[in-house]
């Protein structure tokens, strides 16, 4: 009989490696387990180095967590790596005029990459973690759903995992919410469960990203240049390109009587800011690049319905899947705000079934 992680052993004899973080959310994973009998074991990641903060209070609050438990718990140092695959793509794709998707790339190589890899040499069976999505086992595989509390889903940041690693990925929090996951920890008699969330990118403080950019790249020439609109009229300068992202209205500095402006595109090449009316930013064709698919099939071309922002709504859209890892993403209604570089997650009802990275416009 398949036990509650979809082993055929019994829990004592199934090795669970917990990713343990310091926060709620991976102790109430690795509280459950441990009441659940499984042979439970937690991994922290020593990630973050000057000049951005480290979370030295996190690291140890894991250790706390571990030791209160009593289940064995180790330190890994992957801050080259994490450095390496995440922080300079990070600083690389806004010199570049994009919009990253950090949290994405770090699911891809490190929480679920080298970690799983980590877990495996440990002996682990099964790897979990404290993300709000579903696993769910079915005769055709693994399948990536979305968390029961849509408020809290995080299916969108596990698109890009390689399938390997999905496979051994377990998210015992898929059925909860953030106040259930709380109450569990309190009850455990951990003081964490007043922790408050993380912050979207852990690495830049207090969403000074321009700041990280200049301190790891000083010789990276961030000049002011013109803001235009679309007919190529200057209305304005603007302070660094990396300071800004499409769809940004705020912080422009314009004044006048021009009506209310957004960032419609940075032209990195001419160091200029391209802005213009609301009905500019809308688009219906999205070019997408590096799709990692998920499903059982090989893509198909049809209708889904795809997140191009994690914060915003999905939206119906007919994908044409094309060689070398990218697929045009026609969307059937209007979406402002498209912002190259950002992940692009296509789903059919509930389940992920793959996603990848928005191209320039110029690419389309």
């Amino acid at each position: 009989m398949l036990n509650s992680l979809g082993l055929n052993k019994p829990n004592a004899q199934t090795k669970v490696c917990v990713a343990m973080s310091g926060g709620v959310d991976s102790s109430a994973a690795a509280i459950m387990l441990k009441q659940q009998g499984y042979e439970v074991f937690g991994l922290t990641m020593d990630l973050l180095q000057p000049p951005y903060a480290p979370e030295i209070s996190s690291i140890q609050d894991a250790a706390k967590v571990a030791k209160i438990l009593g289940i064995e718990h180790h330190f890994i140092d992957y801050k080259k790596e994490f450095a390496d695959k995440v922080v300079h793509y990070f600083t690389s794709a806004y010199q570049e005029g994009l919009t990253p998707s950090p949290c994405i790339l770090c699911n891809r190589h490190i929480k679920l990459g080298l970690l799983a890899d980590k877990a495996r040499e440990f002996g682990a069976d099964i790897l979990v973690t404290g993300h709000y999505a579903d696993i769910r086992l079915t005769t055709n595989g693994v399948e990536l759903h979305k968390g029961a509390d849509l408020k809290k889903d995080q299916s969108y940041f596990l698109f890009d995992v390689a399938k390997h690693n999905l496979e051994m990925l377990r998210c015992p929090l898929a059925v909860y919410t953030k106040e259930e996951t709380r109450a569990l920890v309190q009850s455990a008699g951990l003081e964490i469960y007043k922790k408050s969330d993380s912050q979207d990118i852990c690495f830049v403080s207090n969403g000074k990203y321009a700041d990280l950019i200049k301190a790891l790249n000083p010789d990276f020439q961030n000049t002011e240049g013109d803001i235009v609109l679309t007919d190529g009229k200057i209305i304005g300068r603007h302070k660094g390109l990396i300071n800004y992202t499409v769809g940004q209205r705020r912080g422009l500095g314009i004044g006048g009587d021009i009506g209310i402006l957004y960032v419609l595109k940075l032209d990195v090449k001419n160091n200029r800011l391209i802005v213009g009316h609301e009905d500019e930013l809308k688009q219906k064709k999205v070019l997408i690049k590096d799709v990692n698919w998920l499903a059982e099939d090989a893509p198909l071309d049809g209708e889904y319905m795809v997140k191009l922002r994690s914060r915003q709504k999905e939206v119906p859209a007919r994908i044409h899947f094309l060689a070398n890892g990218m697929a045009e993403v026609n969307l059937l209604n209007d979406f402002y705000g498209v912002a190259p570089g950002q992940g692009c997650c296509i789903y059919n009802k509930t389940r992920v079934m793959g996603g990848g990275f928005i191209c320039k416009q110029d690419d389309i």
